[in-house]
Parts: C-alpha cells; structure tokens; sequence
C-alpha cells in the first residue's frame, strides 16, 4: 500500500484474543486515540452504569412477580429515605428504618424458627435484580424444600446495602440470611447480581463473615453454578456452624457445566 493510502485505524495485534473475553483490550489505534467505533462503545457502557446506579428498583413489579410464583414476599426499607441519601450515606443503608423493625418483630412466625431468609435488595444496580432475582430463585428454592429446609417469606428491601440482610436475620431469628444484591456495575456489567451468605446473622458483624458468589447474570456465572455453589456454602456452613472467611467454596464442578477447549489463546491452532 502506498505511503499516503495507510489505513486510518491501526489494529492491535492482539486483536484475536478479544474473542474470549468481554474486557476492553486490542481496541486498536487512530493516530495516539482510540478509534471512534470503540471510544462510543465505551461512552454507551459508561451511561449504562450510571443508569444502573440511579435507577429506581419497580418494587412492584418484582412483589407481584415474586408472588405469581407463589412466594409470600414483604417489602421493607433500609434507612437511607431516597436514593442520594443511599449513595451518600452507605451507613444509612445497613440498617431498616423503624417501621420496618416494628413489621419484622410483630411478624408471626413458626415456632420451629426458619433456617433462612432470603433477602433481596437493590443495591447499587436495581437493572441487576430486575433481571436475575426472580429466576435465580427459581432453581435457587425447590432443591431446598426437598431438603426440608424452613425458608422465611422473601423480604425485598429498598435502598439496601448488603449488611442490612444481617439485622432483617437476627430480628426473624433465622438461623443464616442470603442477600441477593445489585453490585456495582462494571463498564461490561451493568446487570450483575451478587450473593452473599451469613450465618447466625446479627448487627455489627463484618465482612470477614460473609460468603460472597459475584456476576450472576446470563452473560456470567449462570443460576445454576450459582445455586450449586450457594446450596453446597448454606450446607457446610449449618454442618460446620461457620460461615466467612473460615468457610471455602470447594464445591466440585459439576460433569458438562464447563465446556473445555482443545484451542490455546496463546497458540492459535492452525
């Protein structure tokens, strides 16, 4: 090609390695910047993020999902009133605020107690647990009522940060609490959900004392490595009475849930 007809663009050379994730690398180059195509990639995935932090959880639409799959569901509220005072005051959203105290210490319950109680909330991306709590929990609850565990009704907290699972288990006298939670959103993630399991939950416990299961969501780890995972966690930790740092996830992977690959990302097969 002649001198005065090189190509605006100039790729990457390792451009073929961006078939195996979704991260932004080998984007290329227009003279020292990036190419327009990829630079208005990353503005879009940017305003999706922001998005997800702001938006409102429809608590409504989820409560009457939740119950058309038969569920009992309460709708609580964390501390935090609005959401600028949730993202400014992250203390605010670890605690309920009164009337949702009053609602959980009035509340009837079994006088065997509950095992668990699955909490669900916002968290810093609302889009996340729109789109995977509910169907999550469809493969998350069967395999625990054939185990005879005793599940309290599904509580959906607004404004909700994930030490405000703790106070909702210690006033039902749950034996564990499992938070599922938007998290923060990635420039390729706007949409991911976390988990985060507790035993013994109780105000003032610290994250040392929390298993976490992070990017559930179709593009990542699917609802059912998720509720592998979750279900061998919830059973160690009732066996073992511990939960936390002091609890390691080594559930074995089940046969075909991870393709394998004959190719190498680093010797391209000919």
């Amino acid at each position: 090609m002649p001198e005065d007809k090189k190509p605006v663009v100039v790729d990457n050379p390792w451009s073929k390695l961006r078939q195996y994730t979704p991260a932004r690398i080998a984007l290329g180059r227009a003279g020292t910047s990036l190419p327009t195509k990829p630079h208005l990639e990353f503005q879009l995935a940017h305003a999706r993020a922001r998005d997800a932090v702001h938006h409102e959880l429809d608590v409504a639409r989820l409560e009457a999902t939740l119950a058309a799959r038969g569920h009992a569901v309460q709708v609580l509220h964390s501390a935090a009133g609005n959401r600028p005072m949730y993202l400014q005051r992250p203390d605010k959203g670890r605690r309920l605020d009164a009337a949702s105290r009053r609602l959980l210490e009035e509340m009837a319950r079994p006088d065997e107690g509950y095992d668990v109680v699955f909490v669900i909330g916002d968290g810093l991306s609302s889009f996340a647990i729109e789109e995977n709590a509910a169907p999550f929990l469809d493969v998350m609850l069967p395999p625990l009522a054939a185990e005879g565990w005793r599940v309290a009704p599904l509580m959906i907290v607004r404004e909700a940060r994930v030490a405000v699972g703790d106070e909702v288990g210690e006033l039902l006298g749950a034996g564990m609490v499992v938070v599922l939670i938007g998290e923060r959103p990635g420039l390729s993630s706007p949409d991911s959900m976390g988990i985060y399991m507790t035993l013994k939950p109780r105000v003032g416990l610290t994250d040392e004392a929390r298993n976490c299961i992070s990017n559930v969501r179709r593009e990542g780890l699917s609802y059912d490595m998720a509720v592998h995972k979750l279900v061998f966690l919830m059973t160690e930790a009732r066996k073992r009475g511990l939960s936390g740092v002091q609890l390691k996830d080594e559930a074995e992977t089940p046969a075909g849930a991870l393709a394998t690959s004959s190719r190498s990302f680093l010797i391209e097969q000919q």
